[in-house]
């Protein structure tokens, strides 16, 4: 019996146990009840092992090659292991080892079940692992193995270890495709990790595998690829490739650290390889300039001219009576693109080309400037909300983002991230543009319809003496209103595009120019870049590495929205209120006429019933622009008040990057304070950048409060309204 029960443990039948582990009821009369109940136990990890044997078989035969790795290793694992400890038992019971057989003749049924019960879990583990996979018709390496790695965090050892070596087995063949994508640019027919268009395929990266390193992945293949179908004179040293093969054979992905590490490095020296051999400096500096002419509104003609066209197209689409034709597409927004650049300096500049719009909630048709206000502003902007405080929308009404078409080679220098920031600076400057010339226009329309009525009225508004003195009132409120408007958008205008844009574009250019600055300023030095000068047969004074290349454009990004203030949230939820203020106004202003005075022979002027009273007319537009005007000097006293609290907190030092720290949903959103905006340098040059940031922001201070209007006491909105001097806030 003892030889039977060994080959049903070897996975052989047996009519001891006819259909599964259960025993044949014939031998049940002849056995004690201990005896049976080992007999059963030790049937069942036979039972266990014929169906984990029987699945191997059965998967082996799989398209994927993952899954053969892992039954190909099982299969391996029970030889080495389980079958031997078969073979093995079936010798010492030849050999009548004392350790089994008892007293050198007979076998006792416990000291075999006891001798194998150490397979109970493991096996019970495995059967489990292989109904699973058999369960799903094709299995993709990530979940494959996020599946194992979570098996085997388990407290028992064996299976814990079982598991993790078939875990290996099939990250190892992972790993084996995954160089070959980076080091030769190469991809599988089956079971490819990226598409044709190097995009990862879904369910091709397991989890533990970041997203940095994901596109750390794409951006090397991509590249090695690109470079090899273009033929490129110069391509990756042989010994080069060894080096990342064998670097990538040192790590698998569930050492997530090492990993990453491995990568990085790996991107780092293939960044460097292509910037000495396929991208150029004079791409990067055509790059650069040119997002700062369109991105950053440095080329003031074609901003006007945008600006402009898209007013234009919205008022078209407002007055055309056909449906389909009041509706505004992408492609109306591009060809305004086109228009604004006629007569300019970027009407023959190839990189307009690049630009285009995009409407992430598609097609719409236009509405006019909100009227109402919809809510409280104070409250809102002192509730603290943790709000996303975003700009798209405020120069066509609904979502719009500027895009810039990226091609090979320089989509290395450029990444997805880097062009959301340029895209949301472009959205908060173009929204400052849009408001400042609007509230222009509506000064010029107050000017003309008042020289219009003093044509009439002389040195006064007309009217009886009680209307006369009501009119000059409101007409001073009204005054004064878009005099304040206008002060303030002129001094945070100036400020953004001449102390921020372009001292920073202008600290860029000398940077690019001036490597050896370039690298002091930088996030430390690359330990290779000597090396790589001088295989570039460059001196390293005058050798500009790709590593501080991306440092300084990312610092550069940074200090933008440091000195833009789009780092500090609380800033940003005071500012597009102040914006959404002024437009309310210049639409009561469009809507009235282009005059806050009502004419004098409009209906209502005068009450009916010959009193000498105010009309309804006059107090309506008097309650409006009273309510507008406290609005605009709560929110101005905010903006003072949070800016000050910015410049004496915490100092302007932190350590990120701009495209993790001050993007959310394709938007400026960052939670921490303008204070912990990330600012490049060490040592003496790191405080050095501190103070110019730190003298961007007090520039403002001291030009909002050039007359001490924001530091010294003052009364209420309503006793400025009625107050007949000057405005605290003119020039």
């Amino acid at each position: 019996m003892i030889a039977e029960v060994l080959l049903v443990l070897a996975g052989h039948s047996s009519s001891l146990f006819p259909t599964d582990h259960n025993l044949h009821p014939a031998f049940r009369p002849l056995l004690h009840p201990g005896e049976e109940q080992c007999l059963e136990a030790l049937g069942q990890i036979a039972f266990r092992y014929r169906n984990i044997k029987k699945a191997c078989a059965t998967l082996s035969r799989s398209r994927s090659r993952y899954v053969c790795a892992l039954c190909a290793t099982l299969n391996q694992i029970l030889k080495d292991e389980y079958e031997r400890l078969v073979v093995d038992t079936e010798a010492k019971v030849l050999k009548r080892d004392p350790e089994l057989v008892a007293h050198g003749s007979f076998v006792p049924l416990s000291a075999v079940r006891a001798t194998f019960a150490e397979w109970d879990s493991p096996l019970t583990a495995l059967e489990t692992l292989m109904n699973q996979l058999q369960a799903q018709k094709h299995w993709q390496p990530g979940p494959l193995i996020d599946m194992l790695l979570a098996r085997s965090k388990t407290g028992v050892y064996r299976i814990a270890d079982i598991i993790s070596r078939l875990s290996v087995a099939v990250q190892r063949v992972w790993r084996s495709q995954l160089s070959a994508f980076l080091v030769h640019g190469s991809l599988a027919s089956s079971d490819p990790l990226a598409s044709e268009d190097f995009t990862l395929l879904d369910g091709t990266m397991p989890s533990c595998i970041s997203s940095q390193t994901r596109e750390s992945i794409i951006y090397v293949g991509r590249a090695i690829a690109t470079v090899k179908a273009k033929k490129w004179q110069n391509q990756l040293p042989r010994e080069q490739a060894l080096e990342y093969a064998n670097l990538l054979e040192t790590v698998l992905p569930e050492d997530r650290y090492k990993f990453d590490l491995v990568i990085s490095q790996i991107r780092t020296n293939v960044s460097e390889w292509l910037w000495l051999n396929v991208l150029t400096r004079k791409d990067v500096e055509d790059a650069v300039i040119s997002l700062a002419s369109y991105f950053l509104l440095r080329n003031g003609e074609f901003s006007l001219a945008l600006i402009r066209e898209i007013e234009r197209l919205k008022v078209s689409r407002l007055t055309t009576r056909s449906g389909a034709a009041s509706v505004i597409r992408e492609q109306d927004l591009n060809l305004a693109l086109l228009r604004a650049s006629l007569g300019t300096t970027a009407q023959h500049d190839p990189s307009l080309l690049h630009i285009r719009f995009e409407l992430p909630s598609g097609p719409l048709r236009p509405l006019l400037p909100s009227l109402a206000n919809s809510k409280a502003l104070s409250s809102s902007v002192a509730s603290n909300s943790p709000e996303v405080t975003s700009f798209d929308d405020l120069l066509l009404g609904t979502n719009l983002i500027l895009s810039y078409n990226v091609t090979w080679p320089l989509d290395l220098f450029l990444h997805p991230s880097d062009l959301q920031i340029y895209a949301a600076l472009f959205n908060y400057l173009s929204s400052l543009r849009k408001t400042h010339t609007r509230i222009h226009t509506c000064w010029t329309s107050l000017s003309n319809a008042q020289r219009a009525r003093r044509r009439w009225t002389g040195l006064g508004e007309g009217g009886t003496a009680e209307d006369l003195e009501v009119r000059r009132e409101l007409l001073r409120c009204g005054w004064g209103v878009v005099r304040d408007m206008g002060w303030f958008l002129d001094t945070l205008l100036g400020y953004v595009m001449v102390d921020v844009v372009d001292v920073e574009f202008r600290r860029l250019k000398d940077l690019l120019g001036n490597p050896e600055r370039g690298r002091a300023e930088s996030v430390g030095k690359h330990p290779s870049s000597q090396n790589i000068a001088a295989q570039a047969n460059a001196d390293p004074s005058t050798y500009l590495d790709f590593t501080t290349l991306r440092n300084i454009h990312t610092t550069y990004l940074e200090r933008l929205l440091t000195g833009c203030l789009l780092s500090n949230p609380a800033l940003t939820a005071i500012l597009r209120p102040i914006f959404e203020v002024c437009e309310r106004f210049v639409a009561q202003v469009e809507r009235w006429g282009g005059d806050i005075l009502p004419a004098l022979l409009f209906e209502g002027s005068l009450a009916t019933g010959g009193y000498d009273k105010v009309g309804t007319m006059v107090q309506e537009r008097f309650e409006v622009v009273s309510e507008i005007n406290e609005s605009l000097h709560v929110l101005l006293n905010l903006f003072y008040e949070q800016l000050s609290l910015s410049t004496s907190q915490q100092p302007f030092t932190a350590t990120g990057d701009a495209s993790k720290s001050f993007l959310m949903n394709a938007s400026v959103a960052n939670a921490t304070t303008l204070q912990r905006t990330s600012i490049r340098g060490k040592g003496a040059k790191g405080f050095e950048g501190e103070g110019e940031v730190r003298r961007h922001v007090e520039r403002l201070l001291l030009r909002l409060d050039f007359n001490g209007a924001f530091s010294k006491p003052k009364g209420g909105a309503s006793e400025q309204i009625a107050r007949e001097g000057v405005s605290a806030y003119s020039l």
